[in-house]
């Protein structure tokens, strides 16, 4: 096969005309040939640097289906959300189901599962499972470190997972939002050495400094893009992009693609985005993804501009993968492993007496997985707390899948329903069933959704109810991508009738039971502070 184009070579910062031969999967010959006009430009594919393939709602093979449109050959994948609900048999499907297509999925054993000891899972991974996983060639990093107390803390447990990845000479991925001074120096010192995390440039610039490198994030619930994007100009060797957590129905738009271009858009250095965008994640994980040299995997894309990246075909191995939009990659069969084992529920299980008004309140902020600690006045009727829709205070329930407990409840803001309820099984770390609401009776019904399909969203209201079953564990759909992309959008689509102003309501959602990001969350367990990690009252 030769194809012609516009050869960006990132390392020499050069663009020139070449003609490209790519024999058994390789490249056996670049050649410089005379300008054309008309060529497309040459380039590595895009890599993902820090992603959960389960929170696209699809299984890693038709994550591939839909990244490929976008340019992606590679992802550093992190399967921390199907060993939460699994345990090794959820690491073990991934690892299989990405191996059916021609797609690079470079996986990390899971360093934190459970997340915390504050809520109840479905998995657990030892030290020993690590050393398992991470002698194994499918297996490239420790997955992140999301127990910064204890690495800091220097916690036995923590410490022999780092040791295990050490002893490999695999990198140690970090989670450690808003962490700095004398902290983040401890951390960094452990051998963490990467965080998709930062939420201000400051932070970002002290952990560059320490010496870790920052990917940038923008997903569909946490989006750092636009503040941490100057790093660029300063730090260009220590950059990477990542969505972290990423929706099916904004997947099936764009993916790293688009934060190159927005980076070019904002006057960013070409061959500085790329190298963020296509390599540094190559050499920082000793990723085996081609970066269009000879010798190399046929690892490339060609696009229409240097400016919108417009991908016009994606190869990976030296087969095109996808073509003028479309994949070519074919829907493979999924099989379906679960650990759902909770009763239906009752509505006057979701009740909460009190004598007081008074609350503290998790508020949710749009495009921030922080959730600060507010107070709030919620309705008593009856000697029951119920939602206060007048000032957005709703009632919220995170239900245990994994065994048969009473619900725990809290109360939050910004999620601005006016009627009706919404609920997800799909709530990082533990997956366990997350539902808000304005009634009692809507809150169970969305609940009970959940239950009887063993995983999905749903969304209730006046007797409307749609549901997007995700039987893979309770977080993934083994259907085709672009179909599941569309009946979320439809899910989405009435969240917001119902009342939502979030961008992306049940990615919000999905995060309120998310421990390990300070301030204020929900766990099976009850109301959790984040900062001072302990238990905490929701009546004041």
């Amino acid at each position: 096969m030769k194809i012609k184009g516009n050869l960006v070579d990132i390392p020499n910062r050069k663009i020139y005309p070449a003609e490209v031969l790519v024999e058994n999967g390789k490249i056996s010959r670049i050649r410089e040939i005379k300008l054309e006009s008309n060529l497309p430009f040459l380039m590595p594919g895009f890599i993902d640097a820090h992603v959960h393939i389960e929170s696209s709602m699809l299984v890693p093979s038709e994550f591939a289906r839909l990244a490929v449109v976008h340019g992606t050959v590679a992802t550093i994948s992190d399967p921390h959300e199907i060993a939460n609900v699994c345990g090794m048999e959820g690491v073990e499907y991934m690892i299989n189901n990405g191996k059916q297509v021609p797609f690079k999925f470079y996986f990390g054993a899971p360093s934190c599962v459970p997340a915390t000891p504050f809520e109840t899972a479905g998995g657990v991974v030892t030290p020993k499972d690590i050393e398992d996983l991470i002698k194994r060639p499918e297996i490239h990093y420790l997955a992140e470190m999301m127990n910064w107390p204890g690495t800091v803390n220097r916690d036995a447990q923590v410490m022999e997972k780092i040791r295990i990845a050490q002893k490999y000479g695999k990198p140690i991925d970090g989670h450690s939002p808003g962490l700095r001074g004398v902290g983040a120096e401890k951390y960094v010192g452990a051998g963490i050495s990467t965080d998709h995390e930062c939420f201000t440039l400051e932070e970002a610039r002290e952990k560059l400094e320490l010496g870790m490198k920052i990917a940038i994030r923008e997903g569909s619930a946490a989006k750092n893009f636009e503040e941490l994007i100057d790093l660029i100009d300063d730090f260009p060797e220590m950059i990477m992009f990542c969505s972290d957590d990423k929706h099916p129905d904004s997947l099936a738009i764009s993916h790293i693609n688009e934060l190159a271009a927005r980076a070019i858009a904002k006057g960013k250095d070409l061959f500085h985005v790329l190298k963020a965008a296509c390599l540094t994640p190559i050499s920082h994980y000793s990723l085996k993804v081609g970066q269009l040299r000879v010798g190399d995997a046929a690892d490339f894309i060609c696009v229409e501009d240097l400016k919108s990246f417009q991908v016009l075909s994606t190869f990976i191995d030296g087969k095109k993968v996808a073509e003028n939009g479309k994949t070519l990659i074919n829907t493979v069969d999924n099989k379906i492993i679960n650990n759902f084992n909770t009763s239906l529920k009752a509505p006057e299980d979701f009740q909460i007496t009190t004598k007081t008004e008074s609350v503290r309140v998790i508020e949710a902020l749009d495009g921030q997985l922080i959730t600060p600690e507010i107070t709030g006045k919620i309705c008593i009727v009856n000697g029951l707390a119920e939602s206060n829709i007048k000032d957005d205070i709703l009632k919220m329930t995170v239900v245990n899948r994994y065994h048969n407990t009473k619900p725990a409840l809290a109360f939050i803001k910004n999620f601005g329903l006016k009627t009706g309820a919404i609920a997800s099984s799909v709530g990082h770390d533990s997956h366990n069933i997350l539902a808000v609401g304005v009634d009692d009776l809507s809150i169970c019904q969305a609940v009970n959704l959940i239950i009887e399909a063993k995983g999905g969203i749903a969304a209730v209201t006046e007797g409307k109810a749609e549901l997007l079953s995700l039987p893979v564990g309770g977080i993934m759909s083994p259907e085709d991508g672009y179909q599941v992309a569309k009946a979320y959008t439809r899910i989405d689509q009435m969240a917001k009738k119902m009342g939502s102003t979030l961008n992306s309501p049940f990615m919000t959602l999905s995060f309120m039971a998310l421990l390990v990001i300070p301030d204020l969350k929900l766990s099976d367990k009850g109301l959790f502070n984040g900062q001072k990690f302990e238990f905490c009252e929701v009546f004041l």
